[in-house]
């Protein structure tokens, strides 16, 4: 058996980030070699994020990158079982770097990131089960969005809990791309106006509508039209060219976009927070 010494076991933890203890039983397991003893501790972490899988990821955090040119965009949220980890430096760095890598290969879905590789030869995957073998806590990727336009924005809330991704189809003013991202980070619309509504969601509102109002008493022949009115106003309330800007209800985001978004338009926007 090869002789494993605190110097060795101190720069493998430096190296991986595990603890002493489990960088020690690493080490005599590997007979002393490195490349081995970071595979075990790579396995560890795998078989921990099994152990955790039942385990609830309620905290974490939003990271969003914009490539150089501004014309794609990239956001994950990286969930955790605790705040007190979500603002650990090692997590949230951890974040931005499969932000980064989603940025750089562009995976057109979540699973298709989780097997995308680093400079070193690890899958987004391998990346998220060392981190839980150093934090000891359940570590998932909870959403993913790639986005593309002909100038991309992106707004993380200071929390780091929720952001936004929007994607225009020519260039705006920056003042107005972020207002427009921090409106939708907190009024969560739905869609982009009524046309792009899911139809299962416009059926079930329009169900709603149709009880409430019979409840109600309102006669059978009406339920309809009245249904037909608070889905105007559903639409009104949830899609986001039709929602009245955060900062200035007095202009709806389609009328704020034609007033000072010199007649561009929104191709796609993605919000994301960990706590959906």
């Amino acid at each position: 058996m090869a002789e494993v010494t605190l110097k060795d076991i101190t720069k493998l933890r430096e190296e991986t980030g595990a603890g002493i203890m489990d960088c020690k039983k690493a080490l005599i397991e590997a007979g002393g070699d490195f490349e081995k003893a970071k595979e075990i501790l790579r396995k560890k972490g795998r078989e921990l994020m099994q152990l955790k899988a039942g385990r609830q990821a309620k905290e974490g955090v939003v990271a969003i990158l914009v490539s150089e040119d501004n014309k794609y965009g990239v956001g994950i949220t990286l969930k955790c079982e605790t705040d007190f980890v979500a603002l650990n430096e090692q997590f949230q760095e951890l974040a931005k770097q499969i932000a980064e890598l989603g940025l750089a290969n562009k995976p057109s879905s979540l699973e298709d990131l989780l097997k995308v590789k680093n400079s070193d030869g690890l899958s987004v995957e391998e990346l998220i089960g060392e981190a839980v073998g150093k934090i000891g806590e359940k570590i998932e990727l909870g959403d993913y969005a790639l986005l593309e336009g002909e100038y991309v924005y992106p707004y993380v809330h200071y929390n780091k809990k929720v952001g936004a991704i929007v994607a225009f189809d020519k260039v705006v003013q920056e003042e107005v791309a972020k207002n427009i991202a921090m409106h939708i980070t907190a009024m969560n619309p739905i869609a982009l106006d009524e046309s792009d509504v899911p139809e299962e969601i416009v059926q079930k509102e329009k169900e709603i509508a149709i009880e409430q109002a019979r409840q109600q008493g309102k006669p059978e022949h009406i339920l309809e039209r009245i249904a037909e009115g608070k889905l105007k106003k559903f639409f009104k309330e949830r899609t986001l060219l039709n929602q009245p800007l955060f900062n200035n209800p007095d202009l709806t985001i389609r009328d704020y976009l034609a007033k000072d978004g010199g007649g561009a338009s929104i191709i796609k926007f993605k919000r994301l927070s960990v706590e959906e």
